[in-house]
């Protein structure tokens, strides 16, 4: 393999990217969930600074993918929505992981 081809390989592997994980505000969520194992909708709101419509569109983008799993619960009279990542989900955002950190190792 030439010097030039392996130039290549860690680009050409990053667009095998999960692209439900690779956006940016998903992206968020996911690590978010990856670090506290289960979160609130409004912690999740305060920590990535969404709007609560542009976090809900997410979140179901995820949940449709099987991502993440979302349980809607009331305490007292106030709705409280707990999420957390599925295993499907953990294994996509390390491999996901796992695939960012391979390219930038292997730049040149």
């Amino acid at each position: 393999m030439s010097k030039a081809d392996r130039g290549q390989e860690p680009v050409t592997q990053l667009g095998d990217l999960d692209r439900v994980v690779h956006e940016p505000a998903r992206l968020m969520i996911l690590a978010h969930l990856y670090v506290a194992q289960k979160a609130d909708f409004l912690y999740l709101l305060r920590q990535t600074g969404l709007t609560q419509g542009n976090l809900s569109s997410h979140i179901a983008k995820l949940e449709g993918a099987g991502y993440i799993f979302v349980e809607k619960t009331f305490e007292g009279k106030m709705p409280k929505t707990m999420l957390r990542l599925t295993q499907q989900g953990r294994k996509a955002f390390q491999s996901y992981r796992q695939t960012v950190l391979d390219a930038l190792v292997r730049l040149p």
